[in-house]
């Protein structure tokens, strides 16, 4: 027994020292993506082969109270925890924390994974454990794919196989999904392949006039949204080996996303090669578990301007951007009992990423020649953590968390160039790249996380979560790094929230701090067979909160604009966010001859403030509801809902954020399951409502979107009627 008392504490120091975490499900609300039993869950997850997802990882999450989403490529949302976006979001797939390698967040974490791949979600909104991982203030969302499965005896051989299809009228959105897994007692193997295409979507009226798209391009309908189309491919493969209580894995990914048009963006995506290669271990040990992790991603991104906008500017034939992104982790966790009532976890983390972003000359004029303009040279982002964590069990009522994670931040950059650094004048590059290059650009934060939480379970009908988190994020490498100022198609190029304004970054940026109070009440019947509701405020209060600010505010010069946007740069304030998500479900009937229906709500409300300027928060998703009745009889499953969204009047001024009408749309959801076949059928937006999404962003698909012919004044519509259908064999 001493011999393992010792043991254990050396493993403790080992992660201490060596190296990061794994994710744990302590207090995950859990969706389950393989079986969605209406009963049990209040709002049931999306499953992974409706066709309504068509290739978007980041619709999975739609049905969860307080996430929403930025909208971007067909492929490439941006979800919203509670009005906080992107990098404030720690999102995770198969424990591998990514980060968006382009000037436009072209390629999320999401976006690198298929629906087709996922075995389950975990969202952990504002109080999340220190465990989960830091910098970020918004939350974790866990993303991973299926579990192994082995077979119960030397003499087994189990297999499993699927194939999915499906087709979506309004943007004739098809693919195909299809996996194959074969393992015995103690190797396995699994392969999951996706393919998605999809043309400009449709929305449900004339939202702007007809015409052609641009000088050389086709012609776009009045409802037709340009630079909506995408076409996205994935491949992955997990090889695994389980002796004893010891699992190892390794996963590669593959994807080759050829063509995504961006609807918010002045360009779009024709190119996006990524490789990860993902090592992991769990172990089961007499003092407790182990679990270990490193992975790498490589990216390779391309953006130019897409089918539906103008491609010559003068003699430049386009604006080839390239970019090249590489993250490398390590993680090290252990977990222990170190009494009946304690549950200690320890552990480390580290992650390199690296960054370059440079776009080749094009033409001879001097605005765009002769030199490679640098955008961000050698980009540097490290990160070192070391954490602890007590999970305490008091008795059957009363559970209680405390955290503590410090991270260590460092980053640098090297020197720039612009096209061609003797072009003068506020048109120029010269000045503003030499006043980057003499900066000290090296900087280090060290950011303290911590989390307080405490569970009381009177009864089984009943249960109340408090909890308060302090959690910190640094700046991104755009926001610190990017550096031209002096020109306005520059600034246009590095723009990460779709709202067709221009950026310059800010050297001088502290971390976020986010103080979060977040409390949890719910109701059940006894058995929570029948009847639940869960509701949930929450109080946010951001120090240092990074936002958009005119440029003379931190001392930057930029050009006037005349086409009704802004050249903005950003800085530190303080922010102000609070709201309520609450969910509902009642079963109105079960055992009878027609079946079991079960009525559902959710309900969503955020308001986000900037204190210091009393402007406010960019994006921030208005009132928001759903009901939906759900009947299953059988093998045969129906969902009718209804969604309702308040209109946006609350905007922010800095960024000429535009208001948006309220809506409300009526989807209608049908399957059928035999013994291996699935069919599905969903008829969306039924009404053919035409409506502005909130979160769309400003409309950036068509025409000369370099220049100052598109204005300001449109907002990205949402999707009209459509028809969607899928057919899914197992073996």
């Amino acid at each position: 027994m001493r011999l393992k008392k010792i043991q254990a504490v050396l493993w403790i120091e080992v992660a201490l020292i060596c190296g990061a975490w794994a994710p744990t499900a302590a207090l995950a609300e859990h969706l389950d993506l393989d079986e969605i039993d209406v009963v049990s869950e209040a709002i049931p997850a999306l499953d992974k082969n409706n066709p309504s997802i068509a290739g978007d990882t980041a619709r999975l999450l739609s049905e969860k109270a307080g996430v929403s989403f930025y909208r971007a490529g067909g492929v490439s949302s941006l979800p919203v925890l509670r009005g906080l976006a992107d990098d404030r979001v720690n999102v995770q797939v198969d424990g591998m924390q990514l980060i968006s390698s382009c000037a436009n967040h072209m390629n999320p974490p999401l976006s690198y994974i298929s629906p087709a791949n996922v075995g389950s979600l975990d969202i952990y909104q504002g109080i999340s454990p220190v465990s989960l991982g830091g910098d970020s203030i918004a939350g974790v969302i866990q993303v991973n794919s299926e579990v192994p499965e082995f077979a119960a005896s030397k003499d087994k051989l189990l297999t499993r196989a699927s194939l999915n299809t499906f087709y979506k009228s309004n943007n004739n959105a098809r693919g195909v999904n299809a996996s194959a897994s074969v393992a015995n007692e103690e190797v396995y193997v699994r392969y999951t392949g996706s393919t998605v295409e999809a043309n400009n979507y449709h929305a449900g009226g004339n939202f702007k006039p007809a015409g052609q798209a641009a000088v050389g391009k086709g012609w776009l309908d009045g409802d037709e949204v340009g630079s909506s189309y995408y076409r996205a491919i994935n491949h992955a493969l997990a090889f695994g080996v389980l002796r004893n209580n010891h699992l190892f894995e390794f996963k590669l990914g593959l994807q080759n996303i050829p063509e995504q048009g961006f609807a918010n963006q002045r360009m779009d995506m024709t190119g996006n090669r990524a490789e990860q290669y993902n090592l992991k271990y769990k172990g089961d040990y007499d003092w407790g578990k182990l679990e270990a992790q490193a992975y790498h991603e490589r990216v390779r991104h391309a953006m130019q301007f897409g089918e539906d906008k103008q491609f010559f500017y003068g003699n430049a034939p386009g604006m080839p951007m390239d970019t090249e992104g590489k993250t490398t982790g390590l993680k090290l966790k252990a977990s222990m009992d170190i009494s009946e009532r304690d549950l200690l976890r320890v552990g480390a983390e580290y992650q390199r990423y690296r960054l370059d972003d440079y776009w080749n000359p094009s033409g001879t004029g001097m605005m765009m020649s002769p030199n490679t303009f640098q955008n961000i040279n050698n980009g540097q982002r490290d990160r070192y953590d070391v954490f602890a964590e007590l999970e305490s069990q008091w008795n059957q009522q009363w559970l209680t968390q405390v955290g503590l994670r410090s991270s260590t931040v460092k980053m640098d950059a090297g020197n720039v160039q612009g096209y061609n650094n003797g072009l003068v004048g506020m048109a120029g590059y010269g000045a503003a790249a030499n006043a980057f290059n003499a900066a000290d650009k090296s900087e280090t934060d060290h950011n303290i996380d911590t989390t307080l939480l405490a569970r009381y379970t009177p009864s089984s009908h009943q249960s109340y979560e408090l909890g308060y988190a302090m959690k910190t994020r640094s700046s991104n490498v755009y926001e610190r790094f990017a550096w031209s100022n002096t020109n306005t198609m520059v600034m246009n190029m590095n723009n990460w929230v779709g709202d067709g304004n221009g950026y310059v970054g800010n050297l001088n940026l502290d971390p976020e701090k986010a103080h979060t109070v977040s409390m949890t009440a719910k109701w059940n019947d006894t058995a929570n067979q029948d009847w639940q509701i869960k509701a949930a405020p929450y109080f946010t209060y951001v120090n240092d909160y990074i936002d958009a600010v005119a440029c003379a505010e931190v001392g930057k010069t930029c050009m006037a604009r005349m086409d009704g946007f802004s050249n903005l740069s950003l800085d530190n304030q303080s922010a102000r966010l609070y709201g309520l998500d609450l969910t509902a479900k009642k079963v109105l009937s079960e055992g009878h001859a027609l079946g079991h229906f079960t009525a559902t709500g959710l309900l969503s409300y955020v308001r986000g403030e900037n204190t210091k300027t009393n402007d406010d928060l960019y994006n921030i998703m208005p009132l928001n509801a759903k009901l939906g009745l759900q009947h299953k009889l059988g093998a045969w499953n129906n969902h009718l809902e209804v969604q309702m969204v308040a209109a946006k009047n609350r905007v922010q001024a800095v960024r000429n954020e535009l208001e948006t009408g309220g809506y409300s749309l009526v989807n209608f959801y049908t399957s059928y399951d035999w013994k291996q076949a699935r069919f599905d059928l969903g008829l969306e937006n039924i009404f053919d409502r035409k409506y502005a999404d909130p979160l769309g962003g400003a409309y950036l698909g068509q025409g000369a979107t370099m220049g100052t012919g598109v204005t300001h004044g449109t907002q990205v519509p949402g999707m009209g009627r459509s028809v969607n259908v899928g057919l899914t064999l197992f073996y």
